[in-house]
Parts: C-alpha cells; sequence; structure tokens
C-alpha cells in the first residue's frame, strides 16, 4: 500500500578541500512509497539529484502524511 512520508534532508556542502567553509542547508520532501526504508532509499535519490555537490545527507522521516 503506498504512503506518503514528509521528509527533511539536512545537507552539507563543502566548498572545497582548501576551504574550511561549508554550508548547511535544508530541505523537505513529500515521499510517496510503500514504507519507511523505501521512502529513505528514495528521498536520499532526490537530494542526490538536487544536490550533487553535497558531502553528507542527514534524512529524517518526520510523518506519514496518508
Amino acid at each position: 500500500m503506498m504512503h506518503t512520508f514528509e521528509v527533511f534532508v539536512d545537507i552539507k556542502e563543502c566548498a572545497g578541500k582548501n576551504n574550511a567553509t561549508s554550508r548547511i542547508m535544508a530541505t523537505r520532501y513529500e515521499i510517496n512509497a510503500n514504507g519507511r526504508t523505501d521512502a529513505h532509499d528514495s528521498a536520499l535519490s532526490k537530494a542526490g539529484q538536487d544536490y550533487p555537490r553535497a558531502t553528507e545527507y542527514d534524512i529524517r522521516i518526520t510523518r506519514l502524511l496518508k
């Protein structure tokens, strides 16, 4: 059965190996998936496409919407 999950992803993007500064961002997705594992994997894939230069992704599934 397909559900809609609210997923927040914290994203860390480093400026470069010679620069110590980094950007920390957060984004929210509504992911349609059969379960939490599928929602996690889909959110990771989507964040990777949206922020390809990121070095870290922290995925939090916060609630079931539908």
